[in-house]
Formats: structure tokens, sequence, C-alpha cells
């Protein structure tokens, strides 16, 4: 029996790789399953674990200004990573990228929560005619992967500041039951300086001399020499989404802004706009069906959420007309750019069999450890 929709969650043959077992069962079902064996601590673990952790860094950063890096966006995530620290008695340097997109909520949840809790913050402000040159690189390069130019920033600055402070653990907010499941082929890249570069040369103007970035060989510098770890924390505790923004709107007058990564303009209107239109790409599958496989979203609950809106259709408009003059291109040339053919990461000259080969032998290392 061929299958085109997932018999357990909502993914389907939107995504070009999916996969289904004889029960109808996806691959992504199938990998969830795998990383929460693998990266989930367990109840009987958790404590221990999660203890020993704590002392880890303490210990670590004893007598040093701070003890942990961790990133802070305003997002769900980042701000519950925030708050958790703290509530373990970490010091923490939180460090925010302020690539020219920030919301006005999300400025407001950044200071809230920093300033209820007590934590410092560096914000790098990113040369905005460089990023705004790598932005448009990416929109030509025609693949789903707009927002690798953010991330590999944000990932570049947080090790880069966990160097120059001569910490250990960089703490984020990525975890296994909310954000496990996402195509490859929707959103590759932000490890890889080389798939960057590739599609900057093809279609960017400007050098980027002041671009935050990390080669593999220097992010093997971090990792081995360094021996900087990037801790994934709400794998260690209970992380049950809608609890923990209860948690936040009760304890630090946090402010939900309507979506997944939606705290950022330019990601709300490239998820919610973007994607579906040019690249048949609607994240919520991948979003909500995270949420079922971890038992917090029935797939009922899920297909009654698909059936409305992925954003107001006045707001996309307006958020249209605000990135076409922000990032100073004319609407033919933004039609151009989403009328072109579309592509993949395969397109470019990418690491990817290199990162493919590396995590084999993590996640075998991983078993092996059990």
């Amino acid at each position: 029996m061929k299958y085109a929709t997932c018999s357990v969650c909502i993914m389907d043959k939107s995504d070009p790789d999916i996969s289904f077992d004889s029960q109808g069962r996806c691959s992504h079902c199938h990998r969830y399953e795998l990383l929460k064996s693998t990266r989930l601590i367990s109840g009987k673990e958790r404590n221990t674990k999660l203890d020993s952790l704590i002392a880890e860094i303490k210990a670590t950063g004893k007598g040093k200004q701070y003890d942990c890096i961790i990133g802070i966006s305003g997002g769900v995530d980042s701000t519950y990573v925030a708050w958790l620290v703290k509530k373990f008695g970490l010091r923490p340097l939180a460090v925010h990228l302020d690539n020219g997109w920030n919301s006005e909520l999300a400025v407001a949840n950044i200071q809230k929560t920093l300033q209820k809790l007590d934590i410092d913050l560096y914000t790098h402000v990113i040369d905005w005619e460089e990023f705004r040159d790598l932005q448009l690189s990416f929109l030509k390069a025609s693949t789903p992967d707009g927002e690798v130019p953010s991330d590999h920033a944000i990932f570049a600055l947080l090790y880069k500041m966990a160097n120059k402070y001569g910490l250990k653990h960089v703490i984020s907010g990525t975890n296994v039951v909310t954000e496990a499941i996402l195509p490859e082929k929707w959103g590759y890249g932000y490890f890889d300086w080389r798939y960057i570069k590739d599609v900057h040369k093809r279609f960017g103007k400007s050098k980027l001399t002041t671009y935050p970035h990390f080669s593999l060989a220097k992010l093997g510098y971090y990792v081995f020499a360094k021996k900087i770890r990037m801790v994934s924390i709400l794998n260690y505790v209970e992380y049950e989404k809608t609890e923990a923004m209860r948690v936040l709107q009760d304890e630090l007058d946090w402010v939900y802004y309507g979506g997944k990564h939606y705290e950022s303009i330019y990601t709300r209107f490239y998820q919610a706009y973007v994607l579906p239109r040019k690249f048949n790409i609607d994240k919520r599958k991948a979003h909500y069906s995270n949420l079922i496989c971890s038992g917090q979203l029935s797939k009922e609950q899920a297909l009654e959420l698909m059936q409305e809106p992925v954003y107001p259709e006045n707001l996309l408009q307006e958020d249209r007309t605000y990135v076409i003059k922000k990032l100073q291109i004319s609407e033919a040339e933004f039609e151009t750019i989403m009328s072109a053919p579309t592509l993949t990461f395969e397109s470019y000259n990418t690491s990817h069999s290199l990162f493919e080969r590396a995590k084999k032998i993590v996640n075998t290392t991983r078993r092996y450890i059990g």
C-alpha cells in the first residue's frame, strides 16, 4: 500500500525524502523514537544526570564572571532556558543577535526576562548591508533555507563568546520534544560555512567582512581543542510547551507572538509567506507532528490547527511590503525570486557528506555509551 500522509503524525509527501513502513508510520516518527532513546534523559536518570551537569557547569565556571553562555531571542525555548538556568543557580551571560528583524514583542520579552532574572546581556548588532546582501543571496538561491544566515551567525556568536570568557558550556534551547522533526530539504546548512560561502559567491554583491561565522576547522577548534560543549538542557527536564509558556507569562510577563519563531519579522514572513507559496512547505506540519510524537498534541487537534490561517492575511501583506522595502528590492524583483524554479542545497557546494559522517560517529558513540 502506498501512503501519502503518515498514519501517526501529519507529515506528508511535501517532504520529498519521507518514507513509510507497512503500517503507514513515517520516517520522521521513527527518527523521533531514535532521538528520544538516545538524547532524552529518562525519568529514572533525570535528576542524577541533571545534578551532575549543573555541578560540572558550576565547577568549570568557578572564579569566572560567568559559568555558561545562553542564547536569547525572546521566544519560548530560549526564554525558558534563561528561567531554568537561574532556577538551577547558574550565572549565565545571555547573547543576542540583532539582525535587524526583531519584532517589538521580542525586544520587550528579552528586556523583561533579563531584568527580572538579573542576567547580563551581550548584543551583537550585525552589519546590515552585509547581512541584507546575504539574505538576498539565499532568496535568489531559490532553496528553502532562508534562515541559514541568521542561524549560522547565532551559533558563531555563542561559540565565540564562550571562548572569549573561557567557558565550557553553551546552553541552547534546542530539544527533542518540540524540534526533532524537520525534513533536511526544508532547512539545511546552519553549520555549513562552505554552503553559505558558495551561495553568497554566486549571488552576493558585497564581501562578508564582519559577518559572524565559523569554518569546519574553527568548529573543530571550539569543540575539541577548547572543549566547548553545546548543551540541550531542555532534554534533561520535563519540557511541556504549554506549561512552559504559562510559567513565562506568570513569572516574567512574557507575551506570546503567534507562532514558532515568529518573534522575528523576517522569520514569520519567510515561514508564513515564502515557504508555502514558493516551496509548498508549511512548517507547522513538522512542528505539530513533533508535538504529536511527544504526546503534547493529538493528531485530531493538529489537523484542526492546520485549518487555521498560517498567519492573518492582512498582516502577511503588511510584512510583505515591509520586507521588500527593507531588503531594498522592487516588487518585480521579489516576484522574479518567488517565481524562479525551486532548488535544494544539493545544487550548491556544501560539506554535507562530512557532516553526515560526523553524525554517524556521534550517534554510534551515544548508543555505545548508552
